[in-house]
């Protein structure tokens, strides 16, 4: 398949566009499973889950990115895909790696952030009972 046949692929990330370029297949995993689309296919758009995203190139290079979740609208030969957080790598063994330890962080992160807010909740709620009892004494 040439160029002029490509789907034009671009991923787009929070502050900055990962990837724009031609391909000619594209394989993600969805929440129900994953999927495969080439340039003719039906329009629609996909929440992804967290995985290994892969499309083919015109000259027939196989390219993999790892997502952290987002979503993928396929619009005739135009595929965009947001997500907050993508890791792109040239061998598919050594992203899975990647991907483990860079999301593994994530995830840490999150947690101790959840559990800040968690606090920050608690401590305005106690606030707010300590100066409604203060009102009613």
């Amino acid at each position: 398949m040439n160029r002029a046949d490509a789907m034009h692929l671009r991923i787009l990330l929070p502050t900055a566009v990962l990837l724009d370029a031609p391909a000619v297949r594209v394989v993600a995993e969805a929440r129900d499973g994953a999927f495969g689309m080439l340039p003719r296919h039906v329009d629609f758009v996909a929440a992804l889950a967290a995985g290994i995203f892969t499309y083919e190139t015109p000259a027939g290079d196989e390219c993999h990115i790892a997502v952290n979740e987002g979503t993928l609208v396929k619009c005739g030969r135009e595929v965009m895909v947001s997500t907050p957080v993508a890791v792109q790598g040239p061998e598919l063994a050594d992203l899975r790696t990647v991907v483990a330890e860079e999301f593994a962080q994530m995830d840490e992160h999150e947690r101790r952030a959840r559990s800040a807010l968690t606090r920050l909740e608690a401590g305005a709620l106690r606030r707010f009972l300590e100066l409604e009892a203060h009102e009613r004494g």
